[in-house]
């Protein structure tokens, strides 16, 4: 029985879930928006407020072997690092919107546009790359 039991849950077998999961957040943090269906949207917009809250509470090498553990691509890390904890600094949760789209053609699956909401606008240095003349 799953009396009490509200989390949120994907219907695929539980190694097909996790990655299906870690693919997801991995590509809203890198991409910052994406379609997919309402139930994904769902799943992942809690995990999406827990890492970024995360980064933004503990100290740098900490956070990021912690989201390395969760995201599969180093410049997630390295964005939430970089951008996301400066963005979203003021805020603790809300980070994500999810727009209706209606539903999918050939299944009737109901979709969403997922995207992280603006926060303050960052400006990150970029490093030269012409080599200085002497």
């Amino acid at each position: 029985m799953r009396h009490r039991r509200s989390k949120n849950r994907l219907k695929q077998k539980p190694g097909h879930a996790r990655m299906l999961k870690r693919n997801l957040i991995t590509s809203l943090l890198i991409y910052e928006k994406m379609r997919t269906t309402k139930k994904r949207a769902a799943v992942i917009t809690p995990e999406i407020d827990k890492i970024i809250s995360f980064a933004k509470s503990h100290s740098p090498h900490v956070a990021i072997r912690h989201i390395n553990t969760i995201v599969t691509d180093k410049n997630a890390s390295k964005k939430i690092m970089e951008v996301y904890t400066k963005r979203f600094a003021k805020k603790s949760s809300g980070l994500t919107r999810t727009k209706a789209l209606g539903s999918r053609d050939g299944d009737g699956a109901e979709l969403v546009d997922i995207s992280l909401v603006e926060g303050e606008a960052v400006v990150i240095p970029v490093a030269s790359t012409t080599p200085k003349k002497s």
